[in-house]
């Protein structure tokens, strides 16, 4: 079996249900939230460049996440990344994540980049990419960001923490603490 990790495109769009639907029972089965996300969003990610796919022989949905710029493109979110079922135990989560930072990277060189999760995985991957834990008040603060967290069954620990805690973990990446230097 062939897997290929991919920046997603228009022709992607037939996958946007199983994505969705993948996301839900799999936050359902982990009892933790998930902002859930419809299939146009997911296309209208796909046709702008900001998602990564990974399809397995060609014909079929293994893996997704997505990227979204808040407050101005200074900040960059990876989300929604998930792998289907069936390709689980193969590290293509670490794949994806690696090739959706890369297109953060790629798409907005100067942004600061971030993710907030409740899983462990999610978190090493993150850490290994340079991501280091922060409060919420280190993240975007542009209120449109915090509405994509209503779909989320845990949204209420949110607002009555007035938008700086919750039971997700906030992880950044500051390009500006990861300096490269090149001596000739």
């Amino acid at each position: 079996m062939k897997i290929e990790v991919l920046v997603a495109d228009e022709s992607h769009a037939k996958f946007a249900q199983a994505i969705c639907d993948e996301g839900f029972v799999s936050a359902q089965e982990r009892g933790t939230g998930i902002a859930k996300r419809t299939p146009e969003y997911i296309i209208e990610k796909m046709k702008a460049g900001k998602a990564v796919i990974a399809i397995a022989d060609g014909e079929e949905f293994a893996g997704f996440s997505y990227i979204e710029s808040w407050g101005g493109k200074q900040f960059v979110a990876n989300s929604g990344l998930i792998v289907a079922h069936k390709f689980r135990g193969l590290g293509l989560a670490k794949s994806i994540k690696k090739r959706i930072f890369d297109l953060s990277r790629e798409k907005f060189p100067e942004a600061k980049i971030f993710s907030i999760t409740t899983g462990a995985a999610v978190m090493k991957m993150n850490y290994s990419l340079g991501f280091r834990p922060v409060p919420f008040s280190e993240l975007t603060d542009d209120p449109e960001f915090w509405k994509g967290c209503q779909g989320c069954k845990n949204y209420h620990i949110l607002e009555e923490n007035n938008f700086q805690r919750c039971i997700c973990t906030g992880l950044l990446f500051d390009p500006k603490e990861h300096i490269t230097i090149t001596v000739e």
